[in-house]
């Protein structure tokens, strides 16, 4: 059996790519580039991760790649974690990074609780991709509304087209209630055994009512049935889905770091 530090780096790694799919990728100057020259306004197609490079100038020869890979972007993106060289970090807070951290969960065995039964269904044709469309503008709605962003309208667009070029290999599930559909969920097998639910919604007026458990527990079971055995899943660090993923067995293993640059804040 792996030992939990290797279940670990695998999850971090699936997480990585499952971010990347559907995007541009490419290794330069001792970094992971992903990129996405459709999609300027998504921060999550446009960024740096997997950083190797621990030398103040091979920092300083990585920064400037970064500004001539992204000309097209107002942001740069770095996502580190653990084993990232403490240089990397220290440069990006120097430079005014705003930072921001999510918490990787890994489930090994079985979901605790059972799931209502509730019509969940996989995303088939034009009309469930149009549903999806709707639920993710009112998903991204409410995060701009907590995060104080205006005038960020088409970034719901965008996100749907970035979510729907993951599709195959990424599977995506509607939740529906009383003939409406109300919430979503990715799955995705993964790779080297370890598979990954992620862009979990329900809509608030329907929350509390077993939605989101239903959804979990048709991602994982597909992630399962496609190959997976541990299923790892993010949550914000500062948002309480969190909590209920930990009740249903998803076990905390690592922290992802985030550091974003707004150019149009940037001094």
């Amino acid at each position: 059996m792996p030992s939990l530090a290797e279940l670990t780096s695998r999850a971090v790694a699936v997480d990585g790519d499952f971010l990347a799919l559907g995007h541009e990728v490419f290794d330069a100057d001792g970094a992971r580039f992903v990129r996405d020259r459709s999609l300027p306004r998504i921060h999550d197609a446009n960024y740096v991760s997997d950083v190797t490079v621990a030398t103040p100038d091979a920092v300083e020869r990585l920064l400037a790649r970064v500004d001539r890979e992204y000309p097209h972007t107002r942001h740069r993106q770095f996502l580190l974690d653990a084993s990232t060289p403490p240089a990397v970090e220290a440069a990006l807070i120097l430079r005014g990074y705003e930072h921001s951290a999510s918490l990787l969960l890994l489930l090994e065995g079985a979901l605790q609780g059972a799931a209502r039964a509730h019509d969940v269904r996989r995303i088939a044709g034009e009309a469930d991709w149009a549903a999806y469309g709707r639920l993710k503008q009112r998903d991204w709605d409410e995060r701009a509304a907590r995060l104080g962003i205006r005038d960020a309208s088409e970034v719901g667009a965008d996100m749907f087209r970035e979510h729907r070029a993951k599709v195959p290999p990424v599977q995506y599930w509607l939740a529906w209630l009383d003939g409406t559909p109300r919430g979503f969920l990715a799955s995705w097998p993964g790779s080297e055994g370890v598979g990954q639910v992620e862009d979990l919604y329900v809509e608030p007026e329907v929350r509390h009512r077993g939605l989101a458990t239903a959804l979990l527990h048709r991602g994982v079971a597909d992630c399962r049935t496609r190959g997976a055995d541990p299923v790892a899943i993010v949550a914000a660090a500062t948002d309480t889905p969190k909590h209920m993923y930990a009740a249903m067995g998803f076990r905390p293993v690592a922290v992802v770091h985030k550091y974003l640059l707004r150019l149009d804040d940037a001094s």
